[in-house]
């Protein structure tokens, strides 16, 4: 990837002249079934021009209660676009067709915000990384293309997503007007998220971009990174999505942890000590003493005293994998520790 990186021809992406950058807006569309991409610094960005380009000041957006947008922007939606957010529940990341019908606002009573976006997200986070079937996007489609509303995908983990599923992006990302993927999570890149969808919407928010500082000049150097993902790190998200069943499995068998969300769907791994665990107790910086004892033995997680979590990645390997479980095992009394 670094080489990759290092020969890539560039030009100034803010005149829109970067050979690499383009490259990478013109495939990223294609894989999703877009008209256009463009290529944004990071996911949240992404998530922001996509509510900023398809509301206006005073509009309201639907939006998952657990979701990336709603809980770990910022209050970007808020700030950046003067929206009001209206989070709807679920334990598996889906939303309720008639939930979203009976939270709508069609603009006619003046003391209501007007709904203009439902927002999803696929891998759900929030939700321990589930899967979120296509079948819930046509539904909530079904319900908010007569009503006038458009539809964003935070798709950061869309890749993992389609992997394990057996479904093209493509079809994860039929049903939405705008989705966001993201090279810096489970596909390995430095940097990097594109925004992709049609001609009018990308064309405002090539503006905000501009108006939100995302504009960069021989941007090319970091999208080479992002297609080299392309080419060479899709595929192998099965071996993460193994590795945290793996993982997964091995906590469950421990003493005092209690696993979320079930079996492990893709790269997350959740869970969270017995409460009164002397490792369960948080530091002072607030997190479980049981991440500083991890990272004393070279294993990186995070979390609170309410949940933990542990994600599995390019660059970790299965003996990395053992080195983790056992230092679980140690620490928390396993078999082996």
């Amino acid at each position: 990837m670094r080489d990759a990186m290092s020969a890539a021809p560039v030009g100034d992406d803010v005149f829109g002249d970067d050979p690499t950058v383009n490259e990478l807006q013109h495939r990223v569309a294609a894989l999703l079934g877009k008209a256009a991409a463009l290529y944004v610094p990071s996911g949240t960005m992404a998530n922001q021009l996509a509510l900023r380009c398809q509301t206006q000041h005073g509009d309201e957006v639907i939006l998952h209660a657990k979701s990336h947008i709603y809980n770990y922007e910022s209050a970007g939606a808020a700030a950046l676009s003067g929206v009001q957010a209206r989070p709807l529940d679920s334990s598996d990341g889906a939303l309720d067709p008639a939930a979203i019908i009976a939270a709508v606002h069609d603009g006619a009573d003046p003391h209501l915000a007007p709904t203009r976006l439902v927002c999803t997200e696929n891998t759900h986070n929030g939700c321990g990384g589930v899967v979120v079937p296509a079948q819930n996007a046509a539904a909530i489609g079904a319900v908010a293309r007569p009503r006038g509303l458009r539809m964003h995908l935070d798709g950061a983990r869309l890749f993992n997503a389609a992997v394990a599923s057996g479904s093209a992006p493509s079809a994860l990302a039929a049903e939405f007007d705008t989705v966001s993927v993201c090279f810096s999570k489970g596909l390995g890149a430095p940097i990097g998220s594109v925004l992709a969808g049609d001609a009018v919407a990308l064309s405002r928010a090539h503006r905000f971009r501009k108006m939100f500082g995302g504009g960069m000049r021989q941007a090319g150097v970091v999208a080479a990174a992002a297609l080299f993902a392309l080419d060479h790190n899709v595929q192998r998200l099965a071996d993460d999505h193994r590795r945290a069943r793996t993982l997964a499995d091995e906590l469950a068998a421990l003493p005092d942890v209690q696993p979320h969300y079930g079996p492990a769907s893709t790269n997350l791994v959740y869970f969270s000590l017995s409460p009164g665990h002397p490792l369960a107790e948080p530091d002072d910086r607030g997190a479980p003493r049981l991440v500083a004892r991890l990272a004393a033995r070279g294993v990186l997680i995070t979390g609170s005293p309410s949940r933990l979590r542990a994600v599995t990645h390019l660059d970790v390997d299965d003996d990395a994998l053992g080195h983790a479980v056992a230092a679980f095992r140690a620490e928390l009394g396993g078999v082996g520790g």
